[in-house]
C-alpha cells in the first residue's frame, strides 16, 4: 500500500509528480511488454481469421474433387430442347445422350360451358355434381353467385367460374364455366338439374385428355403435361398448346464445372492476398509491417498452395490454369471450356480424384487448418502461450512497480521528514543566537 506523503511540504519539491516520473521510467519494461501482447494479440486474430478461411477451402476442395456422390459439379448434366414448348431437366442419374421427342397432344382439363347467360342475381334451381369417381354431390339452388360458390365449395376436384359476356340494359350478364382442377381423360364429371335434365341451357363439353409424346418411335402418355423418368432421369415438361417436334441434348454441365474450379481459385487468390498482406515486411518503417511480418509458418502455406497447381507430371495450363507473375493464380475460362469440349475425361481426372487439382488444394489446406495437428493451429497455440507468459511477466512488474513506488514514497516522505526536522532546529539555534545577542548589548 502506497504511503501517505504531503508533497513538498519542507523541501518545496513536486516530489509527487517527481516520483511518478521515475516511475514511469521503471515501467518502461512493462510498457514494452504489454506492446508485444497487443502485436501477438493482433497477430492471432490474423492467424485464426486465415485459419478459417483454409478449413472452409480445403472444405471446398473436397467438394470439387469428389465424383462419386452425385452432387458435385461434376455430376451435373445439362438438359436442352430445340423447341421452347418442350422443356427439359435431367438429374445426375441421367446418362448424357440425344434424342427426339414429337408432341402428339398435350394433356386438358374436362370443362363445362354453359349455354344460358344470367345476372349474377338471377336463380337457379338446385342441381346434382357427378363427380369422376361416380359420387353425387347435391348443389342447393340460389343465385348464379352463390351456386358457383356452392360448387367451389362441394371440394370435388372442380371448379367453376363466372364469365361475363355482356349487358342486358339492367344487369351485366354471366355464363357459368366449369372445369376439372386437374387434367387427364380419367377427370370427366357431369352437372345437371337435380331432376337430371339439362342445366341452364345444356352444356358444350370439351372432354379432357391425356398428354401424349413419341421417342424414338415409342410412345408415352401421361395424365399431366409432365413425363418424369420416361427417360431415366430425364423431366418432360410440354407447356399448353405444345405441337411439332423437338431434339433434345443431354450434356455433362461444362459451365458448372468451370464456375466450380473458379470459385476455388479466387478463394486461394484471396487467402494468397491476405498473406502477402499480413506477412509484409517493412525494412524503412516497421510500423508499417503486417502483423505476421516474417512469419515462416504462414509463407510456407502460401508456397504450397501455389505448388499446388503443378501435377507429378505436366500441368495444368492447358486446362486454364497458370501462376502470373506475381504469384497469383489466373483461370482462363475460355481455355477450360475448350479442353473440356475437347476430351472432358481428360479435364475430370486432372482436377478430381487421389492426384487431382482439388486433393492437392484440400491436402495443404488441412496440412495447414486441421483443429488439431495443423501447421497454422499450432502457430496460433504457440502464440497463445507466449501471450499467457507475457501477461504473466506484467502481472509480476505490477507486483515490483507497487514496491517500488511505495519505496520511493517513503524515501521522499523521510526527506521531507528530516527537513522539516532540520528546519526546525535550524529556527531554533537562530532564536538562541539572536537571544545570546540581545543580551550582550545590554
Amino acid at each position: 500500500m502506497a504511503s501517505a506523503i504531503v508533497s513538498g511540504l519542507a523541501s518545496g519539491l513536486d516530489t509527487a509528480t517527481i516520483i511518478n516520473q521515475l516511475m514511469q521510467l521503471e515501467a518502461v519494461s512493462q510498457t514494452k511488454l504489454k506492446t508485444r501482447v497487443t502485436q501477438e494479440q493482433s497477430g492471432v486474430t490474423a492467424l485464426q481469421q486465415l485459419n478459417t478461411r483454409l478449413a472452409s477451402l480445403a472444405e471446398a476442395a473436397k467438394k470439387l474433387a469428389d465424383v462419386t456422390t452425385g452432387t458435385g459439379p461434376w455430376s451435373s448434366l445439362k438438359a436442352t430442347s430445340t423447341n421452347t414448348a418442350v422443356t427439359v431437366t435431367a438429374t445426375t442419374s441421367a446418362a448424357p445422350g440425344t434424342f427426339s421427342v414429337t408432341v402428339g397432344q398435350p394433356a386438358l382439363t374436362h370443362r363445362l360451358s354453359f349455354a344460358d347467360s344470367l345476372a349474377a342475381t338471377d336463380a337457379v334451381g338446385a342441381a346434382t355434381l357427378t363427380a369422376k369417381d361416380g359420387t353425387e354431390i347435391a348443389i342447393a339452388g340460389g343465385s348464379l353467385k352463390d351456386f358457383a360458390a356452392a360448387i367451389n365449395a362441394a371440394d370435388a376436384g372442380v371448379r367453376a367460374t363466372l364469365v361475363k359476356v355482356g349487358n342486358d340494359g339492367t344487369a351485366d350478364q354471366y355464363r357459368l364455366l366449369v372445369e376439372s382442377t386437374t387434367t387427364g381423360a380419367a377427370e370427366d364429371f357431369q352437372l345437371t338439374a337435380a331432376d337430371g335434365s339439362p342445366l341452364l341451357g345444356g352444356a358444350a363439353v370439351r372432354a379432357g385428355q391425356d398428354a401424349t409424346i413419341d421417342i424414338g418411335g415409342i410412345a408415352a402418355s401421361s395424365s399431366t403435361n409432365t413425363f418424369a423418368d420416361v427417360v431415366p432421369g430425364v423431366t418432360i415438361t410440354l407447356a399448353p398448346g405444345a405441337t411439332g417436334a423437338a431434339d433434345v441434348a443431354i450434356t455433362r454441365d461444362a459451365g458448372a464445372r468451370s464456375a466450380a474450379v473458379k470459385s476455388l481459385v479466387t478463394d486461394i487468390n484471396q487467402i494468397l492476398e491476405s498473406i502477402r498482406t499480413t506477412t509484409a515486411v517493412n525494412g524503412k518503417d516497421p510500423s508499417k509491417a503486417g502483423v505476421l511480418a516474417g512469419d515462416s509458418t504462414v509463407r510456407t502455406v502460401a508456397s504450397r498452395l501455389v505448388e499446388s497447381i503443378y501435377p507429378a507430371t505436366g500441368s495444368l495450363a492447358p486446362y486454364g490454369i497458370e501462376v502470373d507473375r506475381y504469384g497469383k493464380l489466373v483461370f482462363n475460362e475460355e481455355k477450360f471450356a475448350a479442353a473440356y469440349t475437347s476430351d472432358p475425361d481428360a479435364v475430370t481426372a486432372a482436377f478430381t480424384g487421389a492426384g487431382g487439382f482439388a486433393s492437392r488444394v484440400e491436402a495443404v489446406a488441412k496440412t495447414a487448418s486441421d483443429r488439431f495437428t495443423g501447421s497454422i493451429t499450432t502457430n496460433i497455440d504457440g502464440r497463445a502461450k507466449g501471450i499467457d507468459r507475457l501477461n504473466d511477466s506484467i502481472a509480476q512488474w505490477d507486483t515490483r512497480l507497487a514496491l517500488r513506488r511505495q519505496t520511493l514514497e517513503r524515501q521522499y516522505t523521510a526527506l521531507e521528514t528530516a527537513l522539516s526536522r532540520m528546519n526546525s532546529q535550524s529556527a531554533w539555534l537562530t532564536s538562541q543566537l539572536q537571544s545570546l545577542s540581545s543580551g550582550s548589548e545590554e
